[in-house]
């Protein structure tokens, strides 16, 4: 029961063919068999989610009317706010935290009928791509316990890929929800700046930035939790677009869809297996009938994305960990000390930053004049060992801050992009491809996601773990 998506256990809830009691004690029985070795899960909320689940089959029971996740536990990355619940967003220097209220995304999730499970590792402030911190520890990745999972969402994804928690809600930064969703073999998406609010995430300066998404094992229940989290909640300043706006409805009925597609020419080096299953997943949506080419896109590679976007959000998050971590510097881990070492961004580099996101903003706007979709890889490689700062990719070494350089220039300009899980590499490590769309295109990629993964995807292939 623990491997059914969140979709089937949901039907099969509101069905009565088990009991959202049965569920969610299958779920709690896997995370007591594996989270040992994973560590994914860092507060267990066993005895409230029973009681959730309690209620959820006397609703049932008494002929209520129920939402779409009605009984199916969810877990939240600790980056997240629940109210009465620690919320220790990987720092010492909010260890024990209790908020006084739910994030918008957790409300709405407990409005679809979803029973909060548990809350889920994160890197300190979120801020990096392996999830290890000084509170709750290092997560593993399930596939294989020497690599990392990603980051920031890594526990979340490691939760989910190891059938503890059948839909999560993570967040993303630069890679956090996309990179670790590749690494373990889930989905993810990052939907436009904007459509899921921010409210209730760390830190509020950094909004701009950050975007709130689910993450799941197939695509239609990515789709379902972006269908729930979506929409404007009246506290967020760019979370106002209207919740049906879909820009892809502008295309005429029956008409093709046009995909470009680009592996290491445009991100720098990427394993050539992974540039083989994007170009595996061209070949499928063109045997599928899309419109589909190889493209030039040197906008990307010229880009330098991540320098632009960490520019301007560690000139908004640095002075602000700062200031919390007044008399406290030494309970940070070095992610959270690289960040109040930072100087603040001179005003020619503000000013580089914003000329290369308004380039790239336009750019974009061009290519997607053109085209509909473009296909590209998630991470250059498949999941890397614990702590490296060096990767070795194509036999060139980079340094580890390429593992986000075919993430970062979605968050930089606000584009859609969704991670498919895709296949596995020839250690049996997952390989994710990334689809991207317009501005408020959510829809297309959701759809052409969903025939991926079932040509190519996971299947039935599962983490071999026991304690």
């Amino acid at each position: 029961m623990h491997y059914q998506d969140a979709t089937a256990l949901a039907a099969l809830i509101a069905s009565r063919q088990v009991s959202s009691r049965e569920v969610v004690q299958a779920h709690l029985d896997r995370i007591a068999e594996v989270n040992p070795k994973i560590n994914a899960i860092v507060t267990l909320l066993a005895d409230e989610a029973l009681r959730g689940a309690d209620a959820a089959d006397a609703a049932l029971a008494g002929g209520r009317d129920v939402g779409p996740l009605h009984g199916v536990p969810v877990t939240v990355k600790d980056a997240l706010d629940t109210a009465g619940i620690p919320t220790q967003r990987g720092s010492k220097i909010f260890a024990g935290f209790i908020p006084d209220d739910d994030a918008t995304a957790v409300k709405r999730i407990k409005a679809a009928g979803g029973i909060l499970l548990a809350k889920t590792n994160a890197p300190e402030f979120s801020a990096w791509t392996e999830t290890d911190n000084a509170v709750t520890g290092r997560t593993n990745n399930p596939w294989n316990l020497e690599r990392t999972p990603g980051g920031s969402s890594g526990g979340e994804s490691a939760a989910v890929a190891s059938g503890m928690s059948p839909m999560g809600i993570g967040s993303d930064l630069a890679i956090s929800l996309r990179g670790p969703a590749a690494f373990t073999g889930v989905a993810a998406l990052k939907a436009t700046h904007g459509r899921i609010p921010f409210t209730g995430h760390f830190a509020p300066m950094a909004s701009a930035w950050w975007h709130v998404g689910p993450m799941a094992r197939t695509v239609r229940d990515v789709a379902l939790g972006y269908s729930i989290l979506s929409g404007p909640d009246g506290f967020d300043g760019y979370a106002v677009h209207a919740k049906e706006i879909d820009s892809g409805s502008t295309r005429f009925a029956g008409q093709t869809i046009r995909v470009g597609w680009v592996t290491d020419e445009a991100f720098g080096p990427v394993d050539p297996e992974i540039a083989s299953a994007v170009e595996d997943a061209a070949s499928q949506l063109a045997a599928l009938g899309c419109h589909v080419e190889q493209v030039a896109a040197p906008f990307l590679n010229d880009a330098d994305a991540t320098t632009a976007l960490f520019t301007f959000v560690y000139g908004e998050l640095a002075p602000y960990v700062k200031n919390l971590a007044v008399g406290r510097e030494g309970e940070l881990t070095p992610v959270g000390s690289q960040m109040i070492a930072m100087e603040d961004p001179t005003f020619a580099q503000l000013h580089a930053a914003r000329a290369k996101m308004e380039a790239l903003r336009s750019a974009f706007a061009g290519y997607f004049g053109r085209f509909d979709v473009l296909l590209c890889p998630v991470n250059p490689v498949t999941a890397t060992p614990h702590g490296a700062q060096t990767l070795a990719v194509d036999g060139t070494a980079v340094p580890w801050t390429h593992v986000m350089s075919a993430t970062t220039p979605f968050n930089l300009t606000g584009l859609p992009a969704l991670s498919v899980p895709y296949g596995f590499s020839s250690e049996s490590l997952p390989i994710g491809i990334q689809l991207v769309a317009k501005w408020f295109d959510e829809s297309t990629i959701l759809r052409l996601g969903r025939l991926l993964e079932r040509q190519g995807g996971l299947g039935d292939r599962r983490p071999e773990l026991s304690v």
